[in-house]
Order: C-alpha cells, then structure tokens, then sequence
C-alpha cells in the first residue's frame, strides 16, 4: 500500500460512512470491513514508524519521550 498516513485515514473515514448509512449490502459491507482493516494496518505502521524515528532523534540529545499511544 502506498498511501500517506492522510490519504489512508481519509479513506478509512469514508469506509467507516458508508457501513453506518447502512445502505451497503453484506457482501459489500464485507468488502469494506475487509479493506478498512487493511487501511488500519497501514496507519498503524506508519505511526509506529514515525515513533521510532522521533524516539531516534531522541537518543541523539533530546530529553522528550514520545508515544502515539493514547492513554
């Protein structure tokens, strides 16, 4: 998958409206669920390698922790 952390929530977003318009039928429901776990992946990586990268520049001399974690 080749999309932006951006691009890929966005349409994670558009997924997520139509399954609550609940006018999609089972399979294409499925089909979206399928894909929208696919885009969730995605983000997922993207984020935790942005954390690792920052948590880099972090051993290099900054004094901040950083986490994408929600708590």
């Amino acid at each position: 998958m080749n999309l932006t952390y951006e691009e890929a929530y966005r349409k994670l977003e558009e997924i997520l409206y139509k399954l609550e318009s609940k006018s999609t039928s089972l399979d294409e429901s499925l089909g979206l669920y399928e894909e929208g776990i696919a885009l969730y992946k995605h983000c997922n990586k993207l984020l935790e390698n942005a954390e690792l990268k920052i948590n880099k520049f972090n051993q290099l001399g900054l004094k901040e922790e950083f986490s994408i974690r929600e708590e």
